[in-house]
């Protein structure tokens, strides 16, 4: 192989890694594919004969990419408070899901990405870099242009904002299909009592329908109407795992109406995140086959 060509290798080697990396940062599927694309542009165009760690190098320049990214999108986005629920990913309960897709939405669920959304760049930056990818502070702070004590501050407070979203969520897969089948249930059944047994008392639903508006639905008596409200929709719904959690995709008539991420916690939904914008499914080319 010529030198292009082991190069091309060497950031294949490393291009499940840099997904991941820009995925949590981006919570877009498309972005961080294009952060990736940029970081091999560099790459290619870069002298790297003298890079001992190019993992880390490579680290650092898609994390520089998505920090631009993540600016940019702040700038335009017009209201600080609209409900964004990030790309999903689905896949199959009981599939095989290919690597790069497990490396992607393994251990980051959706209601973490949504939190993460309210980060400002640089803290989302020092949070992901430090806490899910075990860069040093000094290496993530010429990133974000701070200080390395500076960066740990960053990290310090985004960490503070993740851990008091809510109670930890439930880590046995096992527990929560359970609860989320019987939610399926409730709904289908019209069950409000069900329901309301079901959710916690202090839930957040948070729906993004794309250009029709956004939800946010607090309360489980709120949340628990709303769901008979859909309850038509219901039959049509069927399991799967988004970001590698159980949740529901809901398909009538063969076409995909909406993603719902569930967060449980002590036996009960405290969180629902609903994707129903149809532009972006359509994009993500989720399909009733994904469930």
């Amino acid at each position: 192989m010529n030198d292009n060509e082991v190069l091309a290798h060497r950031f294949e080697e490393n291009r499940t890694h840099l997904s991941a990396v820009a995925y949590r940062m981006l919570g877009s599927i498309g972005e961080a594919e294009d952060a990736v694309q940029e970081g091999w542009l560099r790459l290619s165009r870069a002298e790297t004969s003298d890079v001992q760690n190019l993992r880390g190098w490579l680290t650092t320049v898609v994390g520089r990419v998505c920090l631009d990214m993540l600016r940019s999108r702040k700038a335009r986005r017009e209201d600080p408070l609209e409900v964004h629920v990030p790309d999903p990913i689905v896949r199959e309960v009981d599939g095989t899901v290919p690597e790069h897709e497990a490396v992607l939405g393994d251990s980051v669920g959706l209601a973490l990405l949504v939190i993460l959304d309210t980060l400002t760049p640089a803290e989302r930056l020092a949070f992901v870099l430090h806490d899910m990818f075990a860069l040093s502070f000094d290496e993530i702070a010429p990133i974000a242009d701070r200080t390395p004590a500076a960066t740990r501050q960053l990290a310090s407070r985004a960490r503070r904002r993740v851990q008091g979203s809510g109670p930890a969520p439930e880590t046995d897969p096992t527990r929560q299909r359970e609860v989320v089948e019987a939610f399926m249930t409730a709904s289908r059944g019209g069950r409000f009592d069900d329901l309301l047994a079901l959710l916690d008392p202090d839930i957040v639903l948070r729906a993004d329908r794309g250009a029709d508006g956004f939800d946010m639905v607090r309360g489980a008596r709120a949340v628990g109407e709303q769901a008979l409200t859909f309850s038509r929709f219901a039959p049509f719904g069927r399991l799967a795992l988004v970001n590698g959690a159980p949740g529901v995709v809901t398909a009538p008539d063969g076409k995909t109406f909406s993603v719902m991420a569930f967060t449980v916690a002590g036996g009960k939904i405290v969180r629902i995140d609903i994707l129903a914008d149809p532009v972006r499914l359509q994009r993500l080319g989720i399909s009733p086959g994904d469930a």
